[in-house]
C-alpha cells in the first residue's frame, strides 16, 4: 500500500508534466502521447488493484524494478529479448558508477591501517562501504546496509555516499553527522526503506568515535581477546528526529577493529547453518596477531570455504581498521 500510494503520487506528477509539454509544444510528437497513456494506463492498475502484478504470469513484479521504473507491465522472467538487453545494458553501467564510488582498497594514514573487502550478491549491491580523509578532522569511515536488494537498493547506497560526503565536509561531529544523515534520508526515501551503518572518526592520537545505527556490533582485539562494541541505536531513516550517541575508545598498536554485514554473519552453507557472528569473531581472535590485509584474507578465505558452491543470498562487506602506531605513514594505494 505504501508503494502504491508512493507510486500515484509520482505518476500523477509525471501526467501533469506531460500535460504540461504537450500543451506548450507544437507538433505533438507522438512519443510523448504514447508515453501519457502509459501513464494513465498504470494509474489505472493503481486504482483497480493490479499495479505490479506482472500481465503474463499474474505474478509480483520485482519492487525494485516498479521504483525504479513505475510503467513496468512484466516481470524479469517475461520481458521481450530487446527489454532484456536493455536491462542488463543498465546494470552494467549501474555497476561501474557503483565500484567508482568505492575508496581505494586500502589505506594508511597517521597510524591507522584500512582495507575491506566488498562483495555483491549480484551486479550491483545494497551495501554501502567509504572512507573519507579529512585532514586533522581524522580519517572517516562508514559501512552500512541499506534495505532491500538490487538495483534500487543500490541507488540507495549512492544516495548515501552523496549525503555523508556531503555532510562531512561541513566539519560537524559525528553525532550531528549521523542525525542529520538520517533526517535526510528519511526525507527522500520511502518509509519502508532505511539503512544500517557504522560510522566513525580515527584520529592521529589513536582515539576512535563509532556510532552504530541498527548495523552488527563491530568486533575489536583487545588484551588477547575479541569483544564486541556496544552502543547500538536505530536504523536511519525510520524517524526524522532519531538521536545517536557516540561510543569514544582509544586503540593501541596492534587492535583492530572489524566491522561487517549481514551478508557476512548471516551467509549460510549447504545445510542451511548460518556463518554466525561467534565463528567471525574466532578467526579475528585467531588471526588477530597478523598484518590486516593478511587478517581480512582469512576472513574472506574462510567465509568462502563455509559457503563453498552455495548461492549467495546478499551482500557481504569485511572492514578492517587497525592501529600500527605509525604516525608517519602517508601513503594511498
Amino acid at each position: 500500500m505504501v508503494i502504491n500510494d508512493f507510486v500515484r503520487q509520482q505518476l500523477e506528477t509525471r501526467r501533469e508534466r506531460l500535460r504540461d509539454t504537450l500543451t506548450e509544444r507544437s507538433g505533438h510528437p507522438a512519443h510523448l502521447h504514447a508515453l501519457l497513456h502509459e501513464v494513465d494506463s498504470a494509474l489505472d492498475r493503481v486504482a483497480n488493484g493490479s499495479y505490479g502484478i506482472c500481465e503474463a504470469c499474474h505474478d509480483e513484479i520485482e519492487t525494485d524494478r516498479l521504483i525504479c521504473d513505475p510503467l513496468v507491465r512484466f516481470c524479469l522472467d517475461h520481458l521481450s529479448r530487446q527489454e532484456r538487453d536493455a536491462l542488463e545494458r543498465d546494470l552494467e553501467l549501474a555497476a561501474n558508477v557503483q565500484k567508482g564510488l568505492l575508496p581505494p582498497c586500502t589505506l594508511e594514514r597517521d597510524g591507522w591501517h584500512i582495507c575491506y573487502h566488498y562483495e555483491p550478491a549480484g551486479v550491483v549491491s545494497g551495501d554501502y562501504c567509504d572512507v573519507i580523509d579529512a585532514g586533522r578532522r581524522g580519517l572517516y569511515f562508514m559501512v552500512g546496509d541499506v534495505s532491500g536488494k538490487g538495483v534500487a537498493a543500490s541507488m540507495l547506497m549512492a544516495h548515501l555516499h552523496a549525503t555523508f560526503r556531503a555532510l562531512i565536509q561541513a566539519g560537524i561531529d559525528l553525532k550531528c553527522l549521523l542525525e542529520h544523515a538520517s533526517r535526510v534520508f528519511a526525507e527522500s526515501t520511502l518509509p519502508n526503506q532505511y539503512a544500517t551503518i557504522v560510522c566513525g572518526r580515527a584520529l592521529p592520537d589513536g582515539s576512535l568515535e563509532i556510532s552504530n545505527a541498527g548495523h552488527p556490533a563491530p568486533l575489536l582485539t583487545r588484551d588477547g581477546s575479541v569483544v564486541a562494541v556496544d552502543g547500538a541505536n536505530l536504523p536511519m531513516g525510520m524517524f526524522l528526529n532519531e538521536e545517536y550517541s557516540v561510543t569514544k575508545l582509544s586503540l593501541a598498536r596492534g587492535e583492530v577493529l572489524v566491522v561487517y554485514s549481514d551478508g557476512v554473519s548471516e551467509a549460510t552453507d549447504s545445510l542451511n547453518t548460518e556463518y554466525g557472528a561467534e565463528r567471525l569473531r574466532n578467526i579475528i581472535g585467531e588471526h588477530r596477531s597478523k598484518k590486516p590485509v593478511d587478517l581480512l584474507a582469512a576472513l574472506c578465505d574462510d567465509l568462502a570455504a563455509f559457503r563453498f558452491n552455495c548461492r549467495k543470498a546478499d551482500d557481504a562487506t569485511l572492514f578492517v581498521l587497525a592501529r600500527t602506531g605509525d604516525a608517519n605513514a602517508s601513503v594511498l594505494n
